[in-house]
Protein backbone atom coordinates (compact mmCIF):
# COMPACT_ATOMS: atom_id res chain seq x y z
CA UNK A 1 0.00 0.00 0.00
CA UNK A 2 2.87 2.39 0.77
CA UNK A 3 4.20 1.85 -2.74
CA UNK A 4 0.80 2.69 -4.25
CA UNK A 5 0.71 5.91 -2.20
CA UNK A 6 4.22 6.81 -3.36
CA UNK A 7 3.52 6.09 -7.02
CA UNK A 8 0.25 8.02 -6.86
CA UNK A 9 2.16 10.98 -5.44
CA UNK A 10 4.72 10.72 -8.22
CA UNK A 11 2.02 10.61 -10.90
CA UNK A 12 0.25 13.64 -9.43
CA UNK A 13 3.41 15.74 -9.33
CA UNK A 14 4.41 14.62 -12.82
CA UNK A 15 0.92 15.36 -14.17
CA UNK A 16 0.90 18.79 -12.52
CA UNK A 17 4.24 19.67 -14.12
CA UNK A 18 3.21 18.30 -17.53
CA UNK A 19 -0.07 20.24 -17.46
CA UNK A 20 1.74 23.40 -16.36
CA UNK A 21 4.29 23.02 -19.15
CA UNK A 22 1.52 22.43 -21.69
CA UNK A 23 -0.29 25.58 -20.58
CA UNK A 24 -3.31 23.63 -19.29
CA UNK A 25 -2.73 24.67 -15.66
CA UNK A 26 -1.30 27.81 -14.17
CA UNK A 27 1.17 27.90 -11.29
CA UNK A 28 -1.19 29.95 -9.15
CA UNK A 29 -4.23 27.77 -9.80
CA UNK A 30 -5.68 25.84 -6.86
CA UNK A 31 -5.68 22.65 -8.95
CA UNK A 32 -1.94 22.88 -9.60
CA UNK A 33 -1.17 23.58 -5.96
CA UNK A 34 -3.50 20.80 -4.76
CA UNK A 35 -1.88 18.27 -7.10
CA UNK A 36 1.53 19.22 -5.72
CA UNK A 37 0.38 19.11 -2.09
CA UNK A 38 -1.30 15.71 -2.40
CA UNK A 39 1.54 14.35 -4.52
CA UNK A 40 4.13 15.49 -2.01
CA UNK A 41 2.07 13.93 0.79
CA UNK A 42 2.33 10.61 -1.04
CA UNK A 43 6.10 11.01 -1.22
CA UNK A 44 6.22 11.89 2.48
CA UNK A 45 4.41 8.68 3.41
CA UNK A 46 6.59 6.58 1.11
CA UNK A 47 9.83 8.26 2.11
CA UNK A 48 9.08 8.00 5.83
CA UNK A 49 8.19 4.32 5.50
CA UNK A 50 11.47 3.60 3.72
CA UNK A 51 13.55 5.77 6.04
CA UNK A 52 14.47 8.21 3.28
CA UNK A 53 14.75 11.30 5.47
CA UNK A 54 16.07 13.72 2.80
CA UNK A 55 13.16 12.90 0.48
CA UNK A 56 10.69 13.12 3.35
CA UNK A 57 11.95 16.53 4.48
CA UNK A 58 12.04 17.86 0.91
CA UNK A 59 8.43 16.86 0.37
CA UNK A 60 7.25 18.29 3.69
CA UNK A 61 8.75 21.61 2.54
CA UNK A 62 7.14 21.11 -0.91
CA UNK A 63 3.77 20.66 0.79
CA UNK A 64 4.34 23.77 2.90
CA UNK A 65 5.06 25.84 -0.19
CA UNK A 66 1.84 24.61 -1.80
CA UNK A 67 -0.24 25.26 1.31
CA UNK A 68 1.23 28.77 1.61
CA UNK A 69 0.43 29.45 -2.06
CA UNK A 70 -3.17 28.33 -1.56
CA UNK A 71 -3.49 30.48 1.56
CA UNK A 72 -2.13 33.53 -0.29
CA UNK A 73 -4.57 32.92 -3.14
CA UNK A 74 -7.53 32.78 -0.75
CA UNK A 75 -6.62 36.07 0.92
CA UNK A 76 -5.92 37.90 -2.35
Amino acid sequence: MVEVVGWTGALLILAAYALLSAGKLYARSPAYQAMNIVGAAGFVVNGWWHGALPSTVLNVVWMGIGVAALARARTA
